[in-house]
């Protein structure tokens, strides 16, 4: 599972004109799924959204600089579930599963099928809602969205499970 998170100021999804879903500040996430994918690779991706400390703190510092002995202080900045009135907009995007190793044209032989991207994605979406505890905003799989953001930052980290 590939994923791609960008803080953002606001995000929405817009489908056929009409608007799908909407937040303010908060994390706008791509969703790539291929067939080996499971509910450890939920897990792992979905603890470190919520835990990922990329919000700035109070004295607006997201990396604090380091301390005369070279450290950098502890908790100086926050994850989404600290920032008020923040929220998650999570969209299924197959083309992450991309291969550009061969040729000019994308293979997408490694993203999932419906049948199993599907249920994977809702379980995702799930399991990051009752993390961050509150709504978590979505696209619809498969659906010709058009997402809108304004990049915070920018703030822009790219995640594969199979990679940890």
């Amino acid at each position: 599972m590939r994923i791609v998170i960008q803080r953002v100021k606001e995000a929405s999804v817009t489908i056929g004109g009409t608007l799908k879903s909407a937040i303010g500040p908060g994390l706008l996430i791509l969703v790539g799924i291929c067939d080996d994918d499971s509910d450890d690779d939920i897990e792992y991706l979905c603890q470190k959204v919520v835990k990922m400390r990329i919000f700035d703190d109070a004295d607006g510092v997201m990396q604090p600089e380091p301390q005369a002995n070279g450290l950098r202080p502890r908790g100086a900045n926050l994850p989404v579930t600290d920032i008020d009135g923040s929220g998650l907009l999570v969209v299924s995007q197959f083309t992450l599963m991309a291969s550009t190793r061969k040729g000019n044209r994308p293979s997408y032989i490694r993203a999932s099928k419906p049948d199993i991207a599907v249920p994977l994605y809702e379980r995702f979406v799930a399991r990051l809602q009752q993390l961050f505890g509150r709504p978590v905003q979505t696209g619809t799989f498969g659906a010709d969205m058009q997402v809108a953001l304004v990049n915070d930052g920018p703030v822009t980290i790219l995640m594969d499970s199979q990679q940890r």
